[in-house]
């Protein structure tokens, strides 16, 4: 399995936007082929920053997410609206069982 974790850091006149970009990118993304599970969460922390934690079958998956037009178009859309950097790190992970 890949884990994907990422994160924006909105303006504040810009949060509720990228919060609207961010869902829609999630409701299609959770669609796609591979993905186990993609979800967007305000940090607790800093109430301007969206962290996405996305799960998907393996490297092909995510590939093929990278991919979609509408991805891209995801991305493009943030730039514009960002305070920050936005952040995107993966790993490839294995679930532990009995722990």
């Amino acid at each position: 399995m890949i884990v994907v974790t990422g994160s924006v850091t909105a303006r504040q006149d810009s949060f509720d936007e990228i919060r609207r970009l961010s869902l829609e990118h999630v409701h299609r993304s959770r669609k796609e082929n591979g993905c186990i599970s993609h979800a967007v969460h305000v940090d607790c922390e800093n109430p301007l920053r969206l962290v996405f934690i996305e799960q998907w079958a393996d490297r092909a998956a995510l590939q093929a997410h990278f991919a979609v037009t509408a991805s891209r178009d995801f991305v493009r859309a943030l730039q514009p609206l960002v305070a920050t950097s936005p952040t995107l790190e993966i790993y490839d992970a294995t679930r532990l069982e009995g722990l």
